[in-house]
């Protein structure tokens, strides 16, 4: 365990100190999210029953931003093969860095999300259930971006590949945390689809790192 969080507060520190990840995601989430009104016009029904999608949509490939840094700097200095032989098991190192990589994207995409959807004129009760599905979803997308990241380690042009991995798995995220919000916004229960995010993450706690870990060994050889 000391390991684990000394490795995670390693990578937290990093990303901090250089800054420019985590501001790089929020601007470009706010102004993914300022074009929708651009292009389908200023009408504030319209915006305000999309505002879920698009919040969801653009905090979505916001996180595929910096899912390429995960491990490529650890990768060029040699560090990684210095923390595959190390005692720690290998999934708990990706583990690891995937809690680094959410404190520094995610907790700031939680952060900004009711801003953005407040922007585009969503209703007072979509605020709640949007903020509970984020905080239940985008731990699930870092967990699964991690997969696509070991995969396209060392890889020609691993930055286009990664969203070529990911994203066919990012879609049931995508579709109940957008329903959640709207089956508040509906009247109907927002549980379910609450429940079945929490499944998600439950599913990708265990078994993505693992499948990480075995891309990273894969990369290594």
């Amino acid at each position: 365990m000391s390991a684990f969080l000394a490795l995670a507060w390693r990578d937290l520190r990093l990303a901090l100190r250089q800054g420019s990840d985590v501001v790089l995601v929020i601007v470009f989430f706010v102004l993914a999210a300022v074009l929708y009104p651009f292009a389908l016009g200023p009408e504030p029904q319209l915006l305000g029953r999309i505002a879920a999608g698009v919040v969801w949509v653009t905090a979505l490939l916001a996180a595929l931003l910096s899912l390429e840094r995960l491990f490529l700097a650890d990768h060029q200095d040699g560090a990684l093969d210095l923390l595959a032989l190390a005692p720690q098991p290998l999934w708990a190192t990706v583990l690891a860095k995937v809690a680094a990589h959410w404190l520094t994207t995610g907790v700031p995409l939680l952060a900004a999300a009711p801003v953005v959807a407040v922007m585009l004129g969503a209703p007072a009760s979509s605020i709640p259930p949007l903020v509970a599905a984020l905080a239940l979803g985008t731990p699930s997308l870092s967990l699964i971006g991690a997969i696509g990241a070991a995969l396209a380690l060392g890889a020609r042009r691993g930055g286009v590949l990664i969203p070529l991995l990911v994203l066919p798995l990012y879609i049931p995220v995508l579709i109940f945390g957008a329903a959640a919000v709207e089956a508040a916004v509906s009247g109907a229960d927002a549980y379910p689809p609450l429940a079945i995010l929490g499944a998600l993450l439950l599913a990708a706690l265990p078994l993505a790192p693992l499948a990480a870990a075995a891309g990273l060994r894969n990369a290594l050889r």
